[in-house]
């Protein structure tokens, strides 16, 4: 059941109320689902109207592959990645609403600068001391996503007293730190397999419904995640059903936003949970 939030992007106000889900579009070529790569602008362009088509509100383009053990690589390189599939986007379809997965704050300005409208740190702000006031300076959504450590580190970062209550603890800090800095559009991540085993995901997504203690909208992202295609003893290739599974239950939970790489069945996921509802 979501809570009362809109979020305001460069003067769209976007109601959050009835969850919205966000289409991922990995320019880079090692992301942990095949399916997700896209490196030429074309095929960037394919695959966003495809997404629009299918209901998405927002797309989410990364140049940096934040799955376990990714290589890292250059601000030059990631720069080179998202800028011209950025630019080609709003060139094409100007009401998109495009978000920057991104820890780096050059990126980030970068980005917005190209039409980018929303800023997605898998960090929230702990990796780039200049992340929040960029954020503040360009007034726009900000996702802030739990984690420790880089993808280079997070796998061996997993253990914790109480976990929920450390992502708990993690967010109203963030919080903190963004109100201080006039930053009004907050969503929370609570970032489902980084530095969290399978078991820890699940419990997460268990006790979602408490981060509306925070009042801010909640994205999940659990699509073809190994959380799910490791249980299930299947590829990643082989997750969508699994994945409709946890949006629906992570639906009626709270969440405001799905972030997936299959927005068909999300969107269709989303329409039956609000019929229920």
């Amino acid at each position: 059941m979501s809570h009362k939030h809109t979020i305001n992007s460069q003067g769209e106000i976007i109601d959050l109320s009835s969850p919205k889900v966000m289409g991922i579009i990995n320019v880079t070529p090692d992301s942990f689902f095949s399916g997700s790569r896209k490196v030429a602008v074309d095929d960037v362009l394919k695959s966003a109207e495809k997404m629009l088509e299918e209901g998405a509100t927002f797309l989410d383009i990364g140049g940096y592959s934040s799955r376990p053990g990714a290589k890292d690589v250059s601000i030059d390189e990631e720069l080179d990645r998202v800028i011209k599939p950025i630019s080609g986007i709003m060139k094409r379809f100007p009401e998109a609403i495009i978000s920057i997965d991104t820890f780096r704050s050059e990126v980030a300005k970068a980005a917005v600068d190209a039409g980018a409208s929303i800023v997605n740190d898998i960090s929230a702000g702990h990796l780039d001391a200049g992340m929040l006031s960029a954020v503040a300076e360009m007034c726009v959504p900000f996702i802030a996503m739990h984690m420790r450590g880089t993808p280079q580190t997070m796998n061996g970062l997993t253990n914790y007293d109480d976990l929920l209550v450390e992502v708990m603890k993690y967010f109203s800090s963030t919080l903190n730190d963004c109100n201080q800095l006039g930053i009004k559009d907050v969503i929370i991540d609570p970032g489902f397999g980084f530095a969290k085993t399978a078991e820890q995901s699940f419990d997460l997504l268990k006790k979602l419904d408490h981060f509306h203690y925070l009042d801010r909208p909640v994205l999940v992202g659990v699509s073809r995640k190994s959380m799910i295609y490791r249980t299930l003893n299947l590829t990643a290739e082989e997750a969508l059903n699994g994945t409709s599974v946890l949006n629906t239950v992570a639906l009626f939970k709270g969440a405001a936003i799905l972030r997936v790489h299959d927005v068909k069945e999300a969107v269709e996921t989303v329409k039956l949970v609000n019929q229920l509802n």
